[in-house]
């Protein structure tokens, strides 16, 4: 649970009784490498805060996994339009490794939402960080190379290429994994 509280503090100034409020809802859950946390379809009802390993949101496309993005430890993932709207989810979300978990329910994360101010202005800060990684990647897809976007999530992200099976990373960054390879020779 520490985790989840240092990545609330380096958000936002928050007190001790605020803060176990709001730790009080979080569960504790343990995802097994090739489980789900979530599959297409259905309704998204909980966020999760990856305290340790690594989790993909996909779809299938074509009959072609297409890895959206790749959370690890330090990182919250849900379905956010499913998780907010109730609807229904367009994303596959399973574990590339053990993970263990802390989860808000829905009815749990809107009740903070009105209890706790400083959960309010976190969760603002989460949407903006989701809305900005979207726009990012939107952007890098239509304006920088392949090696330029292999480059950016080796600097930004390098541990990835430790625990993440490389058709993954190549499918997140839109290239092929022979495409992948042939990059990492080159570095």
């Amino acid at each position: 649970m520490e985790e989840l509280k240092n990545c609330i503090l380096s958000h936002v100034a928050i007190e001790n009784n605020s803060m176990e409020n709001i730790l009080k809802v979080f569960t504790p859950l343990k995802v097994a490498k090739g489980e789900f946390f979530l599959k297409s379809g259905k309704i998204c009802r909980q966020m999760a805060f990856i305290a340790s390993g690594h989790m993909r949101m996909y779809d299938i496309v074509d009959g072609k996994e297409i890895t959206f993005w790749i959370g690890s430890q330090g990182k919250f993932i849900t379905s956010l339009s499913s998780f907010i709207f109730e609807t229904s989810n367009n994303w596959n979300i399973q574990a590339i490794t053990d993970c263990e978990l802390y989860t808000i329910n829905r009815e749990h994360h809107f009740r903070l939402n009105k209890t706790e101010p400083k959960w309010l202005e976190f969760d603002n800060i989460l949407l903006a960080n989701s809305f900005a990684l979207l726009e990012q990647s939107m952007f890098s897809q239509l304006h920088t190379t392949a090696k330029q976007r292999y480059n950016k999530l080796l600097e930004e992200e390098p541990e990835l290429f430790k625990y993440v099976p490389l058709q993954y990373i190549a499918s997140m960054i839109g290239i092929t994994p022979e495409s992948l390879s042939r990059l990492r020779k080159m570095h």
